[in-house]
């Protein structure tokens, strides 16, 4: 793919990148307030959501279409450049219409192909960047699909927003992080900038600042943070968004990690990872071998593949030694997890053999 800069005129290309602004544009006077604190404070991009899917009706949905005139003066009084999020071919053809700068296109929409389709049929013979959340759900390749539907378009400055992944299970977080999927969207695709969404990974705006630095410390491209003149009286999203001036604070702790030094002094260390690596690799074959002989055992007596029981007295010792050796227990039963699907896929190979 060759992609190129999302960055617009005037923009610095320092990282982060940063676009920042209210969850969603409210009131005109709200909007305005908000863009003249961000603008003075040096933020050259201003976001809004205009429509807003809900999870139940009954809730605040957006204003509409008329907000876009607010953005539009956000552009004709401060000079930042504007960007919202559409979800449809009508959201589209709008926001173009209202000369909208950057169009993001949101986590429940990047997990349907066939909305993620209709946005890139509308934007074909266009020229504006666009931003793709990944979706609710973690799953990698459907948000490079989406990456590549815009493509498709001929849309050729194009970026990625982390913004986390929805969890049954509520956590820390409001939606966990899972770092390892937007650093394999890194491997697979590096020409793609992206951009954290600190906001909507925590949930709360005491989580922005520490998430921030974590995707620095990641080499992310930028930022996107929810700001608001008056979080507390926000009609969506009050817990999660910042005042202009914690904003500035936040960005000016931010510590950037040099990332042209060179990596010479690391050659010993890394040497040994790899010894490492190849002794985990032969110990886990050495493991799943044995796993074999203990399927062929139980096809010859007749016993089922899976012994819950003893599955969870593994899950149970396992995570308490690797604790006691200072790992963490969620990697140790993630680890765990894995290797005893494994295992259960060759036993059950072995079960089905001359069936």
């Amino acid at each position: 793919m060759e992609i190129e800069s999302i960055l617009l005129p005037g923009v610095d290309s320092k990282r982060p990148i940063v676009i920042a602004g209210p969850c969603s544009a409210e009131s005109e006077e709200q909007v305005m307030d908000t863009a003249k604190q961000l603008a003075s404070r040096g933020v050259k991009m201003f976001r809004a959501g205009i429509w807003k899917p809900r999870t139940k009706p009954g809730g605040f949905e957006g204003i509409g279409v008329p907000g876009l005139a607010w953005l539009k003066k956000v552009k004709q009084e401060t000079g930042m450049y504007v960007a919202t999020e559409v979800a449809n071919q009508q959201h589209v053809f709008e926001a173009l219409k209202a000369g909208i700068d950057i169009l993001w296109i949101g986590a429940r929409t990047t997990v349907n192909p066939f909305a993620v389709q209709e946005i890139a049929d509308a934007l074909k013979g266009v020229d504006i960047p666009v931003l793709i959340k990944n979706p609710v759900n973690p799953d990698l390749e459907l948000w490079i699909g989406a990456i590549q539907r815009i493509y498709n378009a001929g849309i050729r400055r194009i970026g990625a927003i982390h913004r986390g992944f929805s969890s049954y299970d509520k956590k820390m977080y409001r939606n966990l992080p899972l770092w390892h999927i937007p650093i394999e969207l890194r491997r697979r695709m590096p020409e793609v900038p992206i951009i954290c969404d600190p906001s909507h990974i925590g949930g709360k705006r005491e989580l922005v600042a520490p998430l921030c630095q974590q995707a620095m410390d990641l080499s992310f491209d930028g930022l996107i943070i929810e700001s608001h003149c008056n979080p507390d009286c926000a009609l969506s999203d009050a817990s999660q968004q910042i005042t202009p001036d914690v904003l500035d604070y936040v960005l000016n702790l931010l510590v950037i990690r040099e990332g042209t030094q060179t990596t010479e002094s690391l050659a010993e260390l890394r040497r040994q990872i790899d010894e490492i690596d190849e002794s985990l690799l032969e110990l886990l074959a050495k493991r799943m071998r044995i796993s074999r002989e203990i399927g062929v055992y139980k096809k010859e007596h007749n016993m089922p593949v899976l012994q819950a029981p003893r599955y969870s007295e593994i899950l149970e010792k396992r995570s308490n030694m690797g604790e006691s050796m200072e790992l963490s227990s969620d990697f140790i039963k993630e680890i765990l997890k894995e290797i005893h699907e494994e295992s259960v896929r060759q036993q059950m190979i072995i079960m089905n053999e001359n069936n």
